[in-house]
């Protein structure tokens, strides 16, 4: 089932994102996040993809050997397991980074023989440590162009064009925008320039990064219908959790944090404090957004459910 056929006025829905476990770890934790979540019958789960980083080490020589590594594998892997577990429909996020066309063609190819037709598609972070992003040299360097990809395989149409009867896909594909713009874009109307190219290009809806003032996201809304963006735009929610969030946040995301919750947080003499401040503000945004009509919710769990379950159970 489409992402896209949830959303169909008979009320918000809801949808998580969840990282893949660390390279080692047990699917079981993964598992055990979505036995929290399954109970609010989520329209989707979001999987996220991360690009390799390099790793320094320390030899018995005193010597540093760097190598080349990704520290959250299995993406695919993941969204086939719970797809084939849960029944849920997941949607795998299909990055530019450190992939080049070949490979992500090959890694659509493999989600299509799984059954899995709901993409979420983005440039995806730059380098660790660095935060520039630098293409793989045979890669995409934007999101539109990831896009255009992938409706080329809708119609049929692979990187190599020799094959005599080649299967034509059926991906369905969101996008990311970003309320308060990308922190890259050199403006708010550029970026929103390039969000119109990504659904033009055949994204069906968006999105949106985190933010913590709903104003933010209706502005965001109004402006996308605006210059005829007409898709569904589904606002991303994030609960503060803990006091370095109002630091980390806007530095790492380029998000604003209303004075109004900075001072909530401020005041707040625990670290339990914190976290009930977060998800007391992240009710009210998701009840505001609810009562709007938006078509859905999107959750950012960070794979550690047990604010999320308290902000759903309040709202839903």
């Amino acid at each position: 089932m489409k992402v896209t056929d949830y959303f169909d006025g008979s009320g918000t829905r809801i949808s998580f994102e969840l990282l893949p476990p660390l390279r080692g770890s047990s699917i079981e934790s993964v598992y055990s996040t979505i036995d929290r979540l399954k109970e609010f019958n989520p329209s989707c789960i979001n999987i996220t993809y991360h690009r390799e980083e390099s790793v320094k080490s320390k030899l018995p020589d005193g010597t540093i050997h760097k190598r080349v590594l990704k520290k959250r594998p299995g993406t695919v892997g993941l969204a086939s397991a719970i797809h084939h577990k849960y029944g849920i429909d997941v949607v795998p996020h299909i990055i530019c980074g450190g992939f080049s066309k070949q490979e992500t063609e090959d890694a659509l190819i493999d989600l299509d023989f799984l059954g899995i037709h709901n993409l979420l598609v983005l440039r995806g972070d730059g380098e660790k440590g660095t935060g520039t992003f630098r293409p793989h040299k045979d890669g995409h360097s934007y999101a539109v162009d990831l896009v255009r990809q992938i409706m080329d395989m809708n119609r049929g149409v692979y990187i190599e064009p020799y094959y005599s009867v080649p299967g034509a896909t059926n991906f369905s594909v969101g996008v990311a925008g970003y309320p308060e713009k990308h922190y890259e874009a050199p403006s708010f109307e550029s970026d929103l320039g390039y969000l119109k190219m990504k659904v033009d290009a055949g994204a069906e809806y968006i999105v949106t990064q985190m933010f913590f003032d709903n104003r933010v996201f209706f502005d965001f809304v109004r402006h996308c219908r605006d210059i005829g963006i007409e898709v569904p735009v589904i606002p991303g929610i994030k609960p503060v959790a803990i006091k370095k969030h109002l630091e980390i946040l806007p530095e790492i995301f380029g998000v604003g944090i209303p004075d109004e919750l900075s001072g909530e947080i401020n005041r707040c003499k625990t670290d339990s404090e914190v976290y009930q401040a977060g998800i007391d503000w992240a009710v009210s945004q998701s009840a505001e957004l609810k009562k709007s009509g938006v078509p859905a919710i999107h959750y950012y769990t960070m794979s550690r459910p047990d604010n999320i379950v308290e902000i759903v159970r309040r709202v839903f």
